[in-house]
């Protein structure tokens, strides 16, 4: 049986239509044996209907978290809303110049500003509006774009039921080369048809040597680290070990650093503007 004890995407209370703060997700996840917690709000439109760069300061402020709480370790992600057929992230086009307190710095977008205090991203489809009339080939290059375009992603989120009809190998293929993560999501089992793109998704990532992370996608705290129908669906495939990034911290912990990005352990993290 596969053993995963890590669960790097979770919601605070700031994502809205979630129930629990940071310092519950962690007691939680301490109580069910989670070792590595990622905690990873929502980054979109959801959140604010005319959202100004103050709505966002929470993620700028997350230094403050221990990286290692109650015997957790606690990373800090955000799961920015894919937002357009060539990959780009929700905030990548809102220019701003001053600090939440309004002081004049040199200009930044707000994807680039929350994405420096992030220790990787989740690029996830959330609304589809945009989706609307595009071809197979193109909602299949969305996600490989989405990974080429955005260096600070390393996981695709709930491919499984994001409603699309892309084709599973190529982007699996290019999730592989990139050194980057696909998702398996116990949320999507809520859903059959959820349940069966999830398998399908699954075995070709083991057929075609693509590692993946199995997360619960909790919106309240009781939910963090139960994995039951995804980890199943895994043991049911036979899921090759080794290409469960998710099966230890270090094992997470090295995907994060073969994708290029710093590992969170090591590296010193910005200070906040205020």
């Amino acid at each position: 049986m596969l053993r995963n004890v890590c669960d790097v995407h979770t919601h605070t209370i700031y994502s809205r239509h979630a129930y629990s703060t940071i310092e519950e997700c962690v007691r939680a996840a301490a109580a069910a044996g989670v070792e590595l917690l990622g905690s990873a709000d929502h980054f979109g439109n959801m959140l604010y209907e005319n959202p100004s760069y103050l709505d966002f300061q929470y993620f700028i402020n997350r230094y403050l978290w221990p990286r290692t709480w109650m015997g957790v370790t606690v990373l800090r992600s955000a799961e920015a809303d894919i937002t357009d057929l060539e990959g780009h992230l929700y905030g990548w086009d809102r220019y701003l110049n001053t600090s939440i307190t309004y002081e004049e710095v040199a200009p930044f977008t707000l994807l680039e500003r929350v994405a420096r205090d992030s220790d990787y991203l989740i690029a996830s489809v959330h609304g589809k509006h945009w989706t609307q009339g595009a071809t197979r080939a193109q909602l299949t290059d969305l996600y490989i774009k989405t990974m080429e375009r955005n260096p600070k992603v390393l996981i695709l989120g709930h491919i499984g039921r994001s409603g699309l009809d892309f084709e599973i190998d190529p982007v699996v293929e290019a999730a592989r080369d990139l050194h980057r993560l696909v998702e398996i999501n116990e949320h999507s089992f809520a859903y059959p048809p959820g349940r069966t793109r999830c398998r399908a998704i699954a075995e070709r990532c083991a057929e075609l040597g693509c590692p993946v992370t199995l997360c619960t996608d909790a919106h309240i705290a009781c939910d963090i680290g139960r994995m039951d129908h995804a980890l199943g669906m895994l043991d049911e495939i036979g899921f090759p070990e080794e290409l469960l990034a998710t099966r230890t911290p270090d094992a997470f912990l090295q995907a994060v650093v073969a994708a290029g990005l710093p590992n969170p352990l090591d590296s010193e993290r910005p200070q906040p503007e205020a």
